[in-house]
């Protein structure tokens, strides 16, 4: 069935403003893009009015967590897609940090299979590395593949051995597929839930150190070097890590980095005190000094993509204190309110820039047909309320968890529809 999206603002490269079109999609691409002086024929066609809001290209996430299979409390492929669709995602890439680990063949079609009868977003599984991401042996990459991973990755602990990591790149580069890291030294964090700044300083804290993260970006930007795989970083937080990105891209190596919207917007210092786990997350927030580095870095181009890494856990679970409590803040439906406030109504950013981060430019690093708006482009697109104040309340989420540091703050540009495949998968009640 044709759709079209009236009165619609899409954002004009050229002009570098929004310009009011009109979007017709059928049989699940963009099919038309009218300008908006015109009144097009929908006689036949469903309708909606998005007068006065953004279009955009559907949003890509390429970093979340939907805990499914194994924890299904915390959030399942149902919640979690409709949790991104309310954040405004049409594509989201879900991490193997699972129970069982998706280290199989099995456990991959397990998702694929559910996010088509559950789902209402695309849903791209990646792959452990390594079996129960133990770091010991590696997986069969090449069925891992057959059976629809879109790369490998050991999120949520980094690969401690060096050969095992360089193993890993020659495989998957034989495959043509990527490796995602998650860049920590497990000797240098152990027993600590802060970064090593301020906050940890003033409360007698152990803190992890910088060097934590930066020493595997560093040694994994050499075997990606040595290998030729696409290597992409995960959860980019610190500035030593966004130098050692910059050069090795400078040298030519195919590196890839990504930075989550908390490490953009928040740091150590703002950390309220010691009771609420909901400051705790993976990397740890950083300092001021590294919250500016990582700006910068997303701004030249050093990282390439935004993502949220939501990692839903639930209340009982947060309850537990900082120090108990596991690592992890729920991200999809803050994430360009977030970013639009902070970044684009200030003036600090166009929102040109915050739509590339978060549509075409995961579509190319990672090969997407997705991210574009134009004309037979799939039609998964996003409509949003950039003038509309709202205030985060937690408990509305989509999600089955809340856990997030946003709870009471005021923001604007709210998605208020959500097409995927030239459906409307979900609408602001």
């Amino acid at each position: 069935m044709s759709v079209w999206i009236l009165n619609g603002l899409v954002w004009n490269e050229e002009a570098g403003t929004l310009v009011k079109q009109h979007v017709r999609t059928e049989g699940g691409n963009i099919a038309e893009i009218v300008d908006g002086s015109q009144q097009p024929d929908t006689a036949g066609s469903e309708v909606i009015d998005a007068a006065g809001k953004l279009v955009s290209a559907g949003f890509i996430d390429m970093h979340v967590h939907l805990r499914d299979p194994g924890f299904e409390y915390k959030e399942d492929i149902a919640t979690g897609t409709r949790s991104a669709a309310a954040g405004g995602f049409t594509t989201i890439a879900c991490m193997p940090n699972t129970r069982p680990v998706t280290d199989t063949a099995e456990t991959v079609k397990y998702i694929l299979d559910k996010a088509a009868n559950e789902g209402i977003v695309r849903v791209l599984p990646y792959a452990a590395i390594t079996k129960n991401e133990l770091g010991r042996e590696l997986t069969d990459f090449a069925a891992l593949k057959e059976a629809g991973a879109i790369g490998f990755t050991d999120d949520g602990v980094g690969v401690q051995n060096a050969q095992m990591m360089k193993n890993a790149m020659a495989l998957a580069k034989s495959l043509d597929m990527p490796v995602i890291a998650h860049c920590e030294d497990d000797s240098l964090v152990e027993g600590a839930w802060a970064s090593e700044g301020n906050f940890a300083k003033k409360h007698g804290l152990k803190g992890i150190p910088n060097e934590s993260e930066a020493i595997h970006v560093g040694r994994d930007a050499l075997l990606a070097e040595a290998t030729g795989v696409h290597y992409h970083v995960c959860h980019v937080s610190t500035e030593q890590s966004v130098r050692l990105i910059r050069l090795a891209k400078s040298i030519g190596v195919s590196i890839t980095a990504e930075v989550c919207p908390h490490h953009l917007v928040l740091s150590d210092e703002d950390i309220p005190g010691l009771d609420d786990a909901n400051w705790k997350m993976n990397p740890p927030l950083r300092t001021p000094r590294d919250v500016q580095a990582v700006i910068e870095g997303l701004e030249d181009g050093t990282i390439d993509i935004v993502v949220t890494d939501h990692a839903p856990h639930s209340a009982e679970e947060k309850a537990r204190g900082p120090q108990l409590a596991p690592f992890g803040i729920v991200g999809f439906e803050t994430a360009f309110p977030l970013l639009y406030t902070k970044f684009v109504r200030t003036g600090q950013w166009t929102l040109g820039f915050l739509l590339k981060r978060m549509t075409s430019d995961p579509a190319r690093v990672f090969n997407l047909p997705t991210g574009r708006l134009e004309v037979g482009a799939p039609a998964d697109l996003t409509i949003v309320d950039l003038e509309n104040e709202r205030e985060v309340r937690p408990e509305t989420f989509a999600s089955k968890s809340n856990n997030t540091p946003f709870g009471g703050w005021k923001l604007y540009g709210w998605p208020t529809a959500t097409v995927v495949n030239g459906k409307l998968v979900w609408t602001k009640a």
